[in-house]
């Protein structure tokens, strides 16, 4: 096989993988608190066919060498947490973090999640929980049956007003957690993400305190992602895509070529 054939081929298969993370940073670009992945290229292995620094005769060297590259590949993609944007609503139960953090969720089998996405509301039972699953809120905070209002401090300080009370109520309180890696987090879908040996272990603290982002209240973190950069993007892969398919037809050509020539 000519290793044109097989470099081009390397080439379709790098960019069809940045297409498809590109189309799903679009695809998740009014989805609250996603956080924009990009592709990480590698070149692949080198043919060695003349070592560089390796003798040229018995007095000199050789300055570069002779070394065939093999294409490149995908080695990863990497999640940018920088903070998105801020929409204000009029629901007590939207939440935002300000800064550096994430929410704790609890997952139906005790392991617990983290997420960006401070969609919340409260179950029949009075739990806060995640909009989209039910999933509980960590520490768990169960909200009176009788409360009129509730109240999020930037710090994280839960309390409700009852129903002819003059006096608040606390109910608990909100922690953040963050990581020394948030990109090593695993993001599993649902807006939530899972810890692992890259992200490094989870750290607990209150909003506002040791580096920990703000809590707001009546607020929600819209995705990081500029459509206007991402259809950039888009067009480059979609560039690079074509010119490998064209080494291809231009390698078909040439063997064409030799063939019909014997």
């Amino acid at each position: 096989m000519i290793p044109a054939l097989w470099i081009s081929k390397t080439g379709l298969d790098a960019q069809q993988t940045n297409i498809s993370v590109t189309s799903n940073n679009l695809a998740n670009a009014s989805t609250i608190g996603y956080k924009k992945s990009r592709a990480i290229f590698e070149d692949l292995l080198y043919q060695k066919v003349n070592q560089p620094g390796g003798r040229s005769t018995a007095d000199s060297f050789l300055p570069a060498g002779l070394m065939v590259g093999a294409g490149s590949k995908v080695v990863a993609t990497q999640k940018d947490h920088s903070q998105g944007d801020v929409s204000t609503t009029d629901n007590s139960f939207d939440l935002m973090i300000q800064g550096r953090g994430f929410f704790e969720i609890l997952l139906p089998d005790g392991t617990t999640a983290y997420t960006r996405n401070g969609q919340f509301t409260k179950n029949e039972e009075g739990t806060i929980v995640t909009t989209g699953e039910g999933y509980p809120l960590l520490p768990e905070i169960q909200i009176p049956e009788n409360a009129v209002s509730m109240t999020v401090s930037q710090d994280g300080q839960v309390s409700v007003q009852i129903a002819n009370d003059p006096n608040a109520q606390d109910l608990g309180q909100i922690t953040v957690t963050d990581f020394i890696n948030p990109s090593g987090l695993e993001p599993i879908g649902m807006n939530l993400y899972l810890e692992t040996t890259a992200s490094g272990a989870p750290q607990q603290g209150v909003g506002g305190q040791d580096g920990m982002g703000y809590i707001r209240q009546g607020m929600l973190e819209t995705a990081n992602v500029k459509v206007t950069e991402e259809l950039v993007n888009l067009i480059e892969a979609q560039r690079v895509y074509e010119m490998n398919s064209k080494v291809l037809t231009k390698v078909d050509e040439m063997m064409g070529t030799l063939i019909s020539s014997v």
